[in-house]
């Protein structure tokens, strides 16, 4: 069976973790995915431990399912190429800041005009009509602009960065699904369009789902932040021999929690009798639940919630997860031979689709390994393309 995206070609012109992550996504899903790659390579192709120059952790993380060609888009012979490959595919996907796409003729209008079928997306730091637009951003910058890293506040002196590149991953997510509208948009007739995909604007809506609250109305009604959340005492809780994370959600839960523990006494409580009750007195009600977890071993509360339906699990290290039994039965931890690198662990598509599996049907390429390929496609005869790889404009690994 063949991926739900089987016979979508997209040109990816990104960098990094939030495009390449993003589209690696798409090819996944069955996209013949063409990285567009600079002569030095995507700068992740050395970030991390290798065995090899040029394939580093952080590239074979987000590049499978994809085929490499080089283009200098320095010179115009490069752009022309690139221009030309663009149209052979339904979707082009970049990541640099207007001004430099401008720079490099990168312009919606002028894709528009020649392929007007084309779903462009340009993913960035900020919305290209604000003041920031041509600002530099990564996932510090941006967790920092979002307000993501003042909320760590609650357990820190500080404001800190979350250890993972939240922006990047959150953007990418929110690529991936504005293409396929965009695909679904074509397929409806709507022909293509340009699509714009900013780090700060997704990473502050992501932020203020929740912590918007009060000032959902205007005037505000309330503080911002939801107070459950910014608490000090909502963490994972200290078992006899380990760590829980213990979550009672429902009025039912909280009332099993009380008589599994042997606290029927708390089941009137009416700090604790609803909801909207138990987020005012979220201070107390956390403080009560660590004293409780700290009572039994992490088995003993795991046996006893379980079977009481409430969400419960251990705090797992990173290490731990290499053996987790959910994704060690699941499948979802891989072993795939690549020609150059040999074994390499990665993840299974996480989502699972009935009747268009995603796949993994390519390993990561090497630096430039599909040029000469690409450019056949593209129409290029045999001696243009030795021309381009002899000015440079091209290269084949």
């Amino acid at each position: 069976m063949t991926g739900a995206l089987d016979g979508i070609r997209v040109v990816d012109l990104t960098t990094v973790i939030l495009g390449p992550w993003a589209t690696q996504m798409l090819g996944d899903m069955g996209a013949d995915v063409i990285k567009i790659e600079t002569p030095e390579g995507d700068s992740t192709r050395n970030l991390g431990p290798r065995k090899n120059p040029g394939m580093a952790t952080l590239f074979l993380a987000t590049n499978r399912n994809k085929r490499s060609i080089v283009l200098d888009l320095t010179q115009a012979a490069g752009r022309d190429a690139l221009f030309k490959i663009v149209g052979t595919a339904d979707v082009f996907l970049h990541n640099m800041r207007p001004k430099v796409a401008r720079k490099l003729g990168l312009d919606y209008e002028k894709f528009a005009a020649a392929y007007p079928d084309l779903v462009f997306c340009a993913t960035y730091g900020f919305r290209s009509d604000g003041p920031l637009a041509d600002k530099p951003a990564y996932d510090d910058i941006i967790q920092a602009a979002s307000g993501l890293a003042d909320l760590q506040t609650v357990t820190s002196d500080q404001p800190r960065f979350v250890p993972t590149i939240m922006a990047d991953k959150t953007t990418g997510y929110n690529v991936v699904s504005a293409i396929l509208a965009g695909l679904l948009a074509r397929e409806r007739g709507a022909g293509g369009q340009a699509i714009e995909v900013p780090m700060f604007e997704t990473l502050v809506d992501f932020v203020m789902v929740e912590h918007l609250y009060g000032a959902a109305f205007e005037p505000a009604i309330d503080k911002m932040g939801y107070q459950r959340l910014l608490n000090t005492g909502r963490r994972p809780y200290a078992t006899k021999d380990g760590y829980l994370a213990v979550l009672p959600y429902t009025d039912r839960n909280w009332q099993d929690l009380f008589v599994a523990a042997g606290r029927d006494d708390l089941i009137g409580d009416p700090r604790f009798v609803d909801m909207s009750t138990r987020v005012k007195h979220s201070q107390e009600i956390y403080d009560l639940l660590g004293e409780i977890v700290a009572t039994r071993t992490s088995a003993e509360w795991q046996r006893d919630l379980d079977a009481v339906n409430i969400p419960v699990t251990v705090v797992n290290t990173k290490e731990m997860l290499l053996e987790n039994e959910q994704l060690q039965a699941s499948g979802f931890w891989r072993l795939e031979e690549h020609p150059t690198e040999g074994t390499l662990r990665m993840t299974d598509p996480p989502t699972r689709f009935s009747k268009t599996p995603s796949s993994v049907r390519r390993m990561q390429p090497l630096l430039g390994q599909h040029s000469v390929e690409i450019l056949a496609e593209a129409g290029y005869e045999e001696s243009e393309i030795e021309a381009l790889l002899a000015a440079g404009a091209s290269r084949q690994s």
